[in-house]
């Protein structure tokens, strides 16, 4: 058995197997989950960090001095489970979500570094970086000038687009544009335009279409209308175009005068009416057409100019500069001022040096996936273990059925090993258990078939005798005694297949010459070959000499001669014949009688095996002849073969050792 095919080096493979697979499978699903929990955790501490600074930047940008935080504040703690302290520049508390808890002391203990500072007109551009600019409606200068807050202009000006300042509409003019806007989503709809109409922080209504349906809108339901500043927008575009001025004559230079345009999410937009270049640009995204206050319609790209100091023109860079500033003083009395903003865990410390911890729901999630590994370990484990008991299973069953008496069906072996081979060798001996049972059954009926004959004939015969019938003269007693001697015949074979099937047949070994032992056994069949006209002869090549039993290896020879001489017509003929072949002694007896069929032939060393299935005495014997001579001639530690060709004859040989 090799190696790799036993069952010790499968049961190891499978038990290394399991536990390397397991092994990694929850290591690797530890690390995974580990790794995903954590930036889960830290993206949920970012995301929570983002929207509590966007949450109170609203507030700043919406109310002066802080009104409401304390309130704000307490509102984001409770959401977030995090500790939310504003303070001034100066470390003074405005509003802090511990001071309830700890008092007015809790200011004291804050970290040394603040987490970000809070400033409407000065935005982070990191934590605000999630925010969608395009729906964050509010003031925004115009690219032309690199004060844009629309989308990738937010990171020039910094401000927040929810600070308005006094571009807040009042309530008349929100109700006028609203109106308005409910008749072009109307129109849009009409015009199979999915449209809705959306109110800004500044309280100016917009059209929020899918697609790019923008300009169809636009231009055939007249929604471009919508585009028109009110007269507080234009109110506050003069305050803003006066600061402007003002700086810029300052610093020397010819003030540009400002316009007013909305962008595609209906954020008003500054824009230079007459830029020092001398173009006039309003900044609408992809170059859309937009009009100018005064109802001029003035169409050129969105510039590349992002920021003052990607102005190729120092002009240009200094009126950029002025909007800017004008735009944070018109701004600053509407705003609050600038806050230091803490976020910390409950008992003051930022969650790097309090160490990381995991939440509740993703310890769960890594329990539950180590006991789901558990659990395909201990499924893959049964697996293999029923499918290495299976064929012991079967064999244990097939056992039993055969101590019971029951028909034996073959154990599967599917794999190579031990049990295939414990398997292949059960189902060989069940199979020769059977042959076995049904030799046995045969042999005890044949038994009784050969020996019901002659008893029948010698009660027959003396129940006449008895009766008077016939007499009881010598001919009636050569007669019984015939069968007497055939019943003897019978028995005697029987006693030599029980001896040599038990191993007791005693051999008397001594050194004989074959060729004698063949001329004997043809002298002592000859009358019987005369008697069927069959010639009878023996012939030796050599000296064929060997170490043997003469009194039982001339019993085999005579058993194949009389079946030859019984088998062979009458002009036919029979050799024995002894010879030296590869250091072995062979003797062949053949005869040129009728043969025997191919399908027969391997049956003809069977007990009671007769290719007459009539079991006619026509041709005598009991079947036994075959038999005796295989288990003698093994019983010398030599082989039988048989070989024939039907008419022609059929050849037995002997392949004996000479020692």
């Amino acid at each position: 058995m090799p190696v790799r095919k036993s069952l010790l080096t499968r049961l190891l493979a499978v038990s290394v197997l399991v536990s390397v697979l397991s092994i990694a499978a929850t290591a690797w699903l530890a690390a995974q989950t580990t790794s995903g929990a954590i930036r889960q955790e830290q993206g949920q501490v970012l995301a929570d960090d983002a929207r509590i600074y966007d949450r109170l930047l609203g507030l700043a940008a919406g109310t002066p001095n802080w009104r409401g935080a304390d309130r704000t504040v307490r509102e984001l703690s409770a959401e977030t489970g995090r500790r939310i302290a504003l303070t001034t520049q100066d470390r003074e508390v405005i509003a802090d979500s511990a001071a309830g808890e700890k008092g007015a002391a809790a200011g004291s203990r804050l970290p040394a570094r603040a987490s970000a500072v809070v400033d409407p007109l000065a935005v982070d551009s990191t934590l605000a970086a999630g925010r969608d600019d395009d729906t964050a409606i509010g003031l925004g200068a115009g690219r032309a000038l690199g004060t844009g807050t629309g989308k990738g202009a937010g990171a020039v000006d910094r401000i927040d687009p929810r600070a308005v300042g006094p571009f807040r509409l009042p309530a008349e003019e929100r109700a006028r544009l609203r109106a308005m806007a409910e008749k072009f989503v109307g129109c849009a709809q009409d015009t199979g335009v999915s449209a809705k109409s959306v109110e800004g922080p500044s309280g100016r209504t917009y059209l929020e279409t899918a697609g790019d349906s923008d300009e169809v809108i636009d231009y055939r339901c007249g929604a471009i209308a919508l585009n028109e500043p009110t007269k507080t927008e234009r109110k506050a575009l003069e305050k803003v175009s006066e600061l402007a001025g003002a700086c810029m004559r300052r610093k020397g230079t010819k003030p540009v005068k400002l316009g007013l345009t909305m962008s595609r999410g209906g954020s008003p937009w500054l824009y230079a009416v007459s830029p020092p270049g001398g173009v006039s640009q309003p900044p609408r995204e992809g170059g859309t057409k937009a009009p100018a206050p005064g109802g001029d319609v003035v169409a050129s790209p969105a510039p590349s100019v992002t920021g003052p100091a990607a102005a190729a023109d120092p002009v240009e860079a200094l009126a950029a500069n002025c909007v800017d500033s004008a735009r944070r003083e018109q701004l600053g009395p509407y705003v609050s001022s600038p806050a230091l903003l803490f976020i910390t865990s409950p008992d003051g410390s930022r969650p790097s040096e309090s160490g990381f911890r995991l939440s509740g729901a993703n310890t769960a999630r890594l329990v539950g996936l180590a006991a789901a590994v558990l659990a395909l370990t201990v499924a893959v484990t049964a697996f293999a273990a029923t499918r290495l008991t299976r064929p012991l299973r079967a064999l244990t069953t097939a056992t039993q059925r055969m101590k019971t008496g029951e028909a034996t069906e073959p154990v599967p072996a599917r794999s190579a090993g031990e049990i295939s081979q414990l398997a292949a060798a059960f189902n060989d001996m069940a199979a020769h258990r059977k042959a076995l049972e049904e030799q046995r059954k045969a042999m005890v009926s044949d038994v009784a078939h050969e020996l019901r004959t002659p008893l029948s004939n010698i009660r027959g015969w003396l129940e006449a005798a008895e009766d008077g019938v016939v007499a009881t003269d010598p001919e009636l007693v050569t007669s019984l005694l015939e069968e007497a001697l055939l019943l003897q015949h019978i028995v005697n074979d029987l006693q030599d297949l029980a001896a040599a099937d038990a191993g007791t047949l005693r051999l008397h070994r001594e050194p004989a010459c074959a060729a004698d032992l063949a001329e004997q056994v043809v002298a002592a069949h000859q009358a019987r070959a005369d008697a069927a006209g069959v010639r009878l002869s023996a012939r030796a090549e050599g000296d064929p000499w060997l170490t043997a039993d003469p009194l039982r290896l001339r019993q085999a020879i005579g058993n194949l001669v009389s079946n030859a001489v019984r088998h062979t017509p009458a002009g036919g003929s029979v050799t024995v014949t002894s010879r030296v072949v590869s250091g072995r002694v062979a003797i062949e007896v053949a005869d040129t009688g009728t043969g025997i069929a191919a399908a027969d032939l391997p049956h003809v060393f069977d007990r009671f095996w007769r290719a007459d299935k009539s079991r006619t005495r026509a041709t005598g014997g009991s079947g036994l002849g075959l038999a005796i001579v295989r288990n003698l001639v093994q019983a010398h530690g030599g082989t039988v073969t048989a070989r024939s060709l039907p008419g022609h004859g059929t050849t037995f040989t002997l392949d004996l050792p000479i020692t």
